[in-house]
Formats: C-alpha cells, sequence, structure tokens
C-alpha cells in the first residue's frame, strides 16, 4: 500500500466545525480535482435521515430515478434493471449481491437534503444531486469511473472502498456489460469506511466499492457538463439570434467538377457563413461536419439498417451474377478528398472511405449496373458492403434478358 507525503495525506479526521478535515480553502487547493481525500469521522454518526424501507418506497413512485444491480459471481454476470419499482420486485431479491440506487433523493427527502450544508463553500450551480444506494453484503456496482466529483458518505453499515491513484490507470471497459464497468482493476488503496466516514474523488479515478454489510451510502455529486453537451446547447442558444433569411449562399458558384464533390470554394463559404462559430476547425474537420450535416439535412425516410447484410462474399457473387447495386431512394451522398485516390463518402450522415471512381458513380445515379467500373477492386467491394450495413445500399434484381 503506498503512502502519501506528509503535506498531503490522504487520510484525516474530520469534526463537526470542520467536515473535511481542514479548512474548505486548504481543500480546495490540495485536493479538489487533484487527489482523493479520505476524511474519517466527517459526519456525527450515524448518519441515517431515511432507511433502506423509506428507499425502497421512494423507488417505488413513478418519476424516481431508481437501479438494481444485481451480480452473479459464477457466471460474472451483472444484471441492470430501471425503475420504479414495486413491492414484488423487492420481494423477489435475494439476500444477497443487490444493489438499490435512487437519484436526486435530496429533492423528495429534506432530511436527505440537509446533508447538503456543509458544501456550501461550493458554488450552488456545482451541486448536482445526492444519490442514495443500498447495499446487500457483497453487494456493489462494479469498478468504475465518474466524470465528476463526488463524495461517498457512508450513512449505515460499513462499506470496502479501493481506488486505483496511478496516473496510467487502465480505463477500458468491458464488453457486453449494461454497465460502464472497468476491464482491469488493480487498487493501489482500500478503507473500509463506517458510518459518518466520508471518500472524496476527484473525476476520472477508478474505484469500486464493495458492502461489507448492509448499508447505505450517500453520494454527493457535482455537475461536471460534458464538453460536447455545453457546444450543443451554446449552438442552440446562438442559433435563437438567427432569422430564417440568413442561409448558406454560393452567389459565386461555378459549374460543379465533380458530382457531389464538396470543394474547398464550399467549404471557405462555410467558413464565412458560421463566423466565430466554426472555431479553430481545420479544412478536413469542417468538412468532416458538413458532409455528414447535409447528408442528413431535411431527410424525412432515412435508411436503416436491413436485418441481414449480405457478406463481402455475396456481394461479389450477386455482381457476378449480373445484380445491380441499388441505393436507398431518401439517401443523399457527398464526398470529400481524403488522400490521393482515397476519399471520404457521407450517405445520410454516415461517413465511410471509399474511392473517388465510386463515390462519383454513387452520387450521379440511383443505380449502377453490376458491370460498371466503379464497381472494381477491393477497396469498391469493402464500401459496399459498409454501405449495405447502413442501409442506404441493397442489391437489386437482375436485368432480365432482352430477346
Amino acid at each position: 500500500m503506498k503512502k502519501s507525503s506528509s503535506s498531503h495525506p490522504l487520510e484525516v479526521i474530520g469534526s463537526t466545525r470542520l467536515p473535511l478535515g481542514m479548512p474548505p480553502s486548504r481543500f480546495l487547493r490540495e485536493y479538489w480535482q487533484k487527489r482523493p481525500l479520505l476524511i474519517r469521522k466527517a459526519f456525527p454518526a450515524p448518519v441515517v435521515p431515511l432507511s433502506p424501507n423509506d428507499l425502497a418506497g421512494l423507488a417505488c413512485e413513478e418519476t424516481a430515478l431508481a437501479r438494481i444491480i444485481q451480480y452473479d459471481s459464477q457466471q460474472d454476470h451483472w444484471q441492470l434493471r430501471e425503475g420504479p419499482f414495486d413491492t414484488a420486485t423487492f420481494a423477489a431479491l435475494p439476500e444477497k449481491n443487490w444493489t438499490l440506487l435512487v437519484q436526486d433523493v435530496d429533492k423528495w427527502d429534506t432530511d436527505v437534503a440537509d446533508l447538503l450544508e456543509p458544501f456550501r463553500f461550493l458554488p450552488s450551480w456545482r451541486l448536482d444531486d445526492i444519490m442514495v444506494s443500498y447495499a446487500t453484503a457483497g453487494a456493489g456496482v462494479g469498478p468504475h469511473i465518474d466524470q465528476y466529483d463526488v463524495f461517498l458518505l457512508q450513512g449505515m453499515g460499513r462499506r470496502r472502498w479501493s481506488i486505483n491513484t496511478h496516473h496510467k490507470a487502465s480505463t477500458e471497459l468491458r464488453d457486453n456489460v449494461e454497465l460502464p464497468l472497468l476491464r482491469q482493476f488493480s487498487p493501489t488503496h482500500s478503507w473500509t469506511l463506517e458510518a459518518g466516514d466520508m471518500l472524496y474523488l476527484p473525476p476520472g479515478m477508478p474505484h469500486d466499492g464493495v458492502a461489507e454489510n448492509e448499508c447505505l451510502t450517500f453520494s454527493i455529486s457535482m455537475r461536471a457538463p460534458a464538453v460536447a453537451e455545453l457546444l450543443v446547447d451554446l449552438a442552440e442558444y446562438r442559433a435563437e439570434s438567427f432569422g430564417e433569411e440568413l442561409r448558406y449562399a454560393d452567389p459565386d458558384l461555378q459549374p460543379a467538377r465533380a458530382i457531389g464533390l464538396i470543394d474547398n470554394k464550399a467549404l471557405e463559404r462555410l467558413r464565412t457563413t458560421l463566423g466565430s462559430m466554426a472555431g479553430d476547425l481545420n479544412p478536413g474537420e469542417l468538412g468532416n461536419w458538413f458532409g455528414g450535416m447535409i447528408t442528413r439535412y431535411r431527410c424525412t425516410a432515412p435508411a436503416a439498417p436491413p436485418a441481414r447484410c449480405p457478406s463481402l462474399e455475396q456481394i461479389v457473387t450477386a455482381l457476378a451474377h449480373g445484380r445491380p447495386i441499388v441505393r436507398h431512394p431518401f439517401t443523399r451522398f457527398a464526398w470529400i478528398r481524403h488522400s490521393t485516390g482515397i476519399v471520404k463518402l457521407f450517405a445520410s450522415g454516415y461517413a465511410v472511405l471509399c474511392t473517388e471512381s465510386l463515390a462519383e458513380a454513387l452520387c450521379t445515379y440511383s443505380s449502377l449496373p453490376a458491370d460498371h467500373s466503379a464497381l472494381s477492386g477491393k477497396a469498391a467491394r469493402l464500401c459496399l458492403h459498409e454501405l449495405m450495413g447502413i442501409g442506404v445500399l441493397t442489391l437489386g434484381r437482375k436485368p432480365r434478358q432482352s430477346r
């Protein structure tokens, strides 16, 4: 077990006067979004503003955000169920290895909301909610990462928390699991928290909590919007100030050199139209966004993946037997030059690498005969297979022979 430096201890003792074991200014300076901190006796024990039965009752409310997570250790299988639940659901649960989680309990219960008082040194708009989890012995939600600051306050019983503070800790997630669980987890520190103890974790730190006995844990979480969410909302906010008459325009348009090509002139006009909203996007990034957007724009019947997509071998065989390639009638195609001989083809918002000849042919014709030159070659066939998997292309019927 690694030890921390004396200037930044990983474990301190709290009090009624200093729930963080130190003044808030020191906590913010030395720990906030920098390193974890275990605070023993942060709150007077026991911390039980509501009972497990109260929590179960809340999980049965129609508008409550509740989940039950069960783990089968023999099968290494995690099961996630979304609420609301009913009493029969709880009656059918086993004695061990399940957890009930309910979000926003502070909005439902004033006694739980009172737990936020010691955190008033943080901006109120940064405080998100208090999630309460009830866990049976041996239960947890698996090793995972939260992308926001969280204070884990033990309210009843004991829970064993393990964390990995290594800066190169793996963040790869498991496949075929309903929950975002880590594929690998190698803890560097472990502690058992009892009622009143609290563990602070900065964003992105791998951790896992397992109940040693029946317990309640209060998770005080922070609001931390993803940059993607901020940009989408900012764009919608900015868009409100623009009228319908302000549109993409091309009064200097010249005859197209290649059908379906989004050329550099178009991207220059686009940057002028968007102004500062285009930010520091380079031509490639701007083209990738615009190609996807413009091929989705005003599409009333988008393509859908087929129930069964033909294999690459089946496509080659079908072409050899004269079956044409037919595009979905509502699909729009466009392309940009990606590198010498290879372009990026956009189809209903999807992007695939493609040969230039095939991209231009698909933009030009609604159907390509099996012997069309653009359909030859491995690169073209791979592109056809990918586009059929999306549902924008299908194999047509072989033309009838004229007598």
